[in-house]
């Protein structure tokens, strides 16, 4: 397990470095940005993905089901936030919370940033059409996440032993995948997130169907070849991945270590 899993503080600036240095320049293709917009980031964790936005004037509001991370991001939020900029933050499970009522308290942007891949298979659909109801009119919604098929997209990254050096493990058949997590020793709470991943199994095939069937369209795909976040995290140069490559279905897979997706209505 990497420094920053502990040092949330560190993992709430590396987010707010991604942001203000990719999203906010990826976004701004598609949506004004003019400081007046309403963003809500869905699973914030610390909330340091929405930081940028609110550098630009924009409100901003976190969701997360971890009380650690709202408190946690209370915390960090003041310290680094340097505007006027309202931002709240909300230890809430946005499925089961009151929807908006009018167009003037939906959002501008949701964003939705490695968190798809946690969500179990069979409420995928229903939390993509949850989060459709904060949307405005014209909003969009911004979803981000480690393809399934690549090394590391069993986020065994979060193992305490050499599992965590390990690509590709994840696709081991699951009994065997689990057996080798016991024989190291990872924890039975480490061991069940990691096995619930690999039920998740999130590709681009997937999202795909899962906006199609909430009645959503693809904008715009990406997908990187060097996750942007790698910069933070490495020190790589993150790298877009070849168009031609990018445009097979499946074979894309095993070489996407993120997939960025803009859908809306």
């Amino acid at each position: 397990m990497q420094k920053r899993h502990h040092n949330r503080e560190q993992y709430f600036v590396e987010l707010a470095n991604t942001a203000r240095e990719y999203y906010i320049d990826y976004l701004k293709k598609f949506k004004q940005l003019t400081g007046n917009e309403r963003i809500l980031e869905i699973g914030c964790g610390e909330g340091g993905n929405l930081l940028p936005f609110s550098e630009l004037g924009c409100t901003v509001y976190g969701l997360d089901i971890d009380t650690v991370k709202i408190e946690n991001a209370n915390k960090f939020y003041p310290k680094y936030n340097k505007t006027n900029a309202e931002a709240k933050f909300e230890c809430l499970n946005f499925i089961d919370a009151e929807k908006p009522s009018s167009e003037e308290e939906r959002y501008d942007i949701v964003l939705i940033h490695d968190v798809i891949e946690h969500i179990e298979p069979s409420f995928k659909a229903t939390f993509i059409d949850n989060a459709k109801s904060y949307l405005k009119k014209d909003g969009l919604m911004f979803i981000a996440f480690p393809v399934w098929q690549m090394p590391y997209g069993g986020h065994q990254q979060i193992c305490t032993t050499k599992l965590t050096q390990l690509p590709f493990i994840h696709l081991l058949p699951t009994c065997i995948y689990n057996w080798l997590l016991k024989t190291m020793k990872e924890d039975d709470n480490r061991r069940n997130e990691l096995l619930s991943i690999v039920r998740c199994q999130m590709t681009p095939e997937k999202m795909f169907k899962l906006t199609k069937e909430i009645g959503f369209e693809v904008k715009d795909q990406l997908f990187w070849f060097i996750n942007p976040h790698y910069k933070q995290k490495f020190g790589l140069k993150p790298r877009k991945m070849w168009k031609w490559l990018a445009s097979i279905p499946y074979v894309r897979n095993p070489f996407a270590t993120s997939m960025w997706v803009l859908i809306g209505g």
